[in-house]
């Protein structure tokens, strides 16, 4: 009976080795499967190498390099291969050139307007302003038609004379507005304002044109009395509003002028 529980006691202190087995068979399972994951692939490494080092280091695939500029045969003393490369000439600044020039040539213009009517524009007759675009010179109906009338005065000839000369050495588009003010007209050639303004502008055209400036580059547009500048409750503010404006643009082509100015 004692030697059966001294053989009990010695199995019960060795029982923790089987614990302590399991933990370092664990342990050791778990380092293999880490390491497992962590080691690089070397079949999958060589492949990868292999084909940068072909990728880099591959023959020439075009017969003839591509070449820039002029070729210069080579001097006998040239080594193969060596080159020299004419170098690129800058592509020429045309169109900011052409800019400069129009916007130079509407400075002109309105200098030239601002000088020849300059009495007229003392007499506040005749206005003239500008922006980068567009160069507008309205002229009062006091010093071209009658009221109610299309037909100009004998001394607006002289005037629209001098528009002309101004005008017919450029190429801008150039459209011809007529305006009224508010009071009604109802004739059998007008029968509202609508007709009256445009048949003053169409008037005017007429006139330049047979003064020389080329009828392709202009238009004759009327506003009737919607377009006013002053108030038309006043006789002062009525004949503001009569007027012939001339729109002189930047832009040669007088249709693309009626959609920007539009």
């Amino acid at each position: 009976m004692r030697r059966q529980l001294e053989e009990d006691e010695s199995h019960s202190k060795e029982r923790w080795l089987v614990s302590y087995a399991d933990f370092i068979t664990l342990l050791f399972a778990f380092f293999v499967v880490m390491y497992s994951v962590s080691s690089v692939n070397e079949g999958k490494y060589k492949v990868l190498s292999e084909t940068l080092e072909g990728a880099f280091n591959s023959a020439q695939r075009t017969t003839k390099p591509i070449q820039i500029g002029d070729h210069i045969p080579r001097s006998s003393g040239q080594n193969e291969g060596e080159q020299k490369i004419q170098p690129v000439e800058s592509i020429p600044r045309g169109s900011e050139g052409r800019i400069k020039d129009r916007t130079k040539g509407m400075r002109e213009i309105a200098d030239k307007f601002a000088a020849e009517f300059s009495g007229l524009i003392t007499d506040g007759l005749v206005s003239v302003n500008e922006n980068e675009d567009w160069i507008e010179v309205s002229l009062s109906n006091k010093i071209l038609f009658k009221s109610g009338d299309v037909e100009p005065y004998d001394e607006a000839f002289p005037i629209l004379e001098q528009v002309a000369t101004i005008l017919k050495s450029h190429d801008n588009a150039l459209l011809v507005e007529g305006f009224t003010d508010n009071i009604p007209i109802r004739t059998r050639s007008h029968p509202s304002n609508w007709e009256l303004s445009s048949s003053r502008s169409a008037a005017v055209v007429r006139l330049l044109a047979h003064e020389g400036v080329d009828p392709s580059r202009m238009a004759a547009v009327g506003y009737g009395e919607y377009q006013p500048v002053a108030r038309n409750d006043t006789p002062e503010g009525r004949s503001r509003n009569r007027r012939i404006v001339l729109v002189i643009s930047k832009d040669p082509n007088v249709r693309v002028t009626l959609r920007n100015k539009g």
